[in-house]
């Protein structure tokens, strides 16, 4: 165990409250056997500098995320809340004795988590001046940027229950704005861990889209940690969660990761923002606009286009009748066909629909910016169902 070492005290929002959070400042955690960068005799000094510094704020970042990850709260009273920290079956009453156990017994949890950040920051361009920024005392972060929430206590759920294959699958979207992608990717990583689950989560400064597997009880635990995560209060709901049979072990791992989109168009978001989406109507709504649609005689269906956004093998399996379905082989070149085709959207009021919804709001938007009269109604787009063959 390490000696007493000096702690920095920061201020993080936690609902309306601020909570303290210890960080190491002179003490160094025994990370060596993580480091993601060469022995000094193989760098350069300035470059060695620079690296050291990265991975000492990513390792800063990654024990605040670890040591708030074991919060747990009790209401005492109406006025009063008692906080503890749960951490190997073990309670820790004060921040000095969880931090100690974290730095003796966590510290390969933390290389990994450090290394994640590192990743991320290389592969979305942020440079550790940000992290730095992040940790600073006297600094508020705003409600966007401070993505470091509580993991569900679970301490009184039999691991067998946590871990059961009769489970389900979890599919879910959800676009909004994210100012800090990686702590939301490290907040995941940890969550989906505690939970036992598997399965892809991708992350972007445009919102987030997860499809996970696990026991019914972690399926539950999950959506109830997202829908109290203050980024997507009054955004998601439960119904925004579709759901399936299966479990874990429909996945091989778990990956997590910060892109540049949560659906690849290829399309930089700030060029083509989900804020320009087309008009979601509700499922009978558009089942009610393409029966209409269909009983129209021929002329009458040639100012309108049913338009199928998804790959060509998803819509040989099954679509709706009268659609029109590029033959694309993946979403990315959906904006090529489409500028191929601008004369044939000239004009048409367009009745979009994919599965999900998640390319439908990116479509629509991008069919927008290149085709000018698509405003209101003229737009219009929902998912897969209704008039179906296949």
């Amino acid at each position: 165990m390490p000696g007493c070492c000096d702690v920095e005290m920061i201020s993080l929002p936690d609902g309306d409250d601020a909570v303290e959070v210890c960080l190491l400042t002179s003490a160094e955690l025994e990370l060596k056997e993580h480091l993601p960068f060469p022995p000094r005799s193989h760098l350069k000094t300035k470059a060695d500098c620079s690296a050291k510094k990265k991975y000492a704020s990513a390792k800063k970042k990654a024990f605040a995320l670890f040591v708030k990850a074991k919060e747990v709260e009790v209401d005492m009273s109406a006025s009063q809340r008692e906080i503890s920290w749960r951490c190997c079956q073990q309670t820790f009453k004060d921040l000095t004795s969880i931090h100690r156990h974290v730095a003796s017994q966590h510290s390969g949890d933390i290389g990994q988590q450090a290394s994640l950040i590192l990743k991320q920051m290389a592969g979305i361009g942020i440079n550790s001046a940000s992290v730095d920024e992040m940790s600073r005392p006297n600094k508020t972060p705003d409600r966007n940027q401070e993505v470091i929430y509580n993991l569900p206590d679970i301490s009184h759920i039999d691991s067998d229950e946590m871990k059961s294959e009769d489970g389900e699958v979890l599919l879910y979207y959800c676009y909004c704005e994210v100012a800090d992608p990686v702590g939301l990717c490290v907040w995941q990583e940890a969550l989906c861990q505690h939970l036992y689950l598997t399965g892809k989560v991708r992350i972007a400064s445009e919102g987030i889209n997860g499809t996970v597997g696990g026991s019914r009880t972690s399926t539950h635990l999950y959506v109830d940690a997202m829908l109290s995560h203050p980024l997507f209060k009054g955004i998601l709901t439960k119904e925004d969660f579709k759901t399936s049979a299966g479990g874990g072990h429909c996945f091989p791992d778990l990956r997590i990761g910060v892109f540049e989109e949560i659906v690849p168009m290829g399309i930089h978001p700030e060029k083509v923002s989900y804020k320009e989406t087309g008009i979601r109507l509700a499922p009978k709504d558009f089942h009610a606009e393409v029966e209409k649609y269909l009983s129209q005689g021929h002329n009458a269906q040639m100012d309108t286009i049913l338009l199928d956004c998804r790959n060509f093998y998803e819509s040989k399996i099954g679509h709706f009748q009268g659609c029109l379905a590029p033959n694309i082989r993946k979403f990315s070149y959906f904006p090529i066909y489409i500028d191929e085709n601008l004369d044939l959207f000239r004009g048409k009021r367009i009745l979009m629909y994919c599965t999900g919804g998640i390319r439908c709001e990116r479509g629509s938007a991008y069919l927008r910016s290149k085709v000018s009269h698509l405003r209101g109604k003229d737009l219009t787009w929902n998912w897969t169902g209704g008039s179906w063959t296949g």
